[in-house]
C-alpha cells in the first residue's frame, strides 16, 4: 500500500516549475531514484561510521597508552569506547541487515525467474503446455 504524496510547498513547487529544474531532473532521474529507492545512503553510512569509529578506536588507544595526566587520560578512554561502539555497531549492522537483505533479494530474483518460467518447457518458448487426455500417465 502507497502513502499518498504529500501536497508540494511553494518553494518546491515553484522550482518544479522552472525549465532549467525541469531540465535538471529529467537528466538526473535515475540517479535520483537510485538514491532515494536504493540502498546506497545506507551502504556510504555504514562505511563512513566504521571508518570513523576505527579511527577513533585507535587514537584513543594511542593516546590511552601514553600514560597520560587524569583529565587527558578520562577523553582518550572516552574516545577509545566511543570508537570501539561505532566500528563495532557498523559491522553489526551489515551482519543483521545488510548481508541477509542482499541474500533475501537474490532468492527473489531466483523465485521470479522461475515463476517467469514455470509454463515453458524445453523446446516450447511460447510458454504453451503440453495438451492434456486427462487419463492419467501412459
Amino acid at each position: 500500500m502507497s502513502q499518498p504524496t504529500p501536497p508540494l510547498d511553494e518553494g518546491t513547487a515553484a522550482l518544479l516549475n522552472d525549465p532549467g529544474a525541469r531540465e535538471w531532473f529529467e537528466k538526473h532521474l535515475p540517479e535520483m531514484r537510485e538514491n532515494a529507492y536504493g540502498q546506497r545512503f545506507l551502504y556510504w553510512t555504514l562505511a563512513t561510521t566504521f571508518v570513523v569509529g576505527l579511527i577513533a578506536y585507535v587514537a584513543g588507544y594511542l593516546v590511552k597508552s601514553g600514560g597520560p595526566d587524569e583529565p587527558v587520560a578520562l577523553l582518550a578512554d572516552m574516545l577509545y569506547t566511543f570508537g570501539f561502539a561505532l566500528w563495532t555497531a557498523a559491522v553489526i549492522v551489515v551482519l543483521l541487515e545488510v548481508i541477509p537483505q542482499v541474500k533475501r533479494r537474490q532468492i527473489r530474483r531466483a523465485v521470479e525467474a522461475y515463476e517467469a518460467t514455470r509454463g515453458q518447457q524445453p523446446g516450447r518458448p511460447d510458454g504453451e503446455r503440453p495438451p492434456t487426455t486427462g487419463d492419467g500417465p501412459d
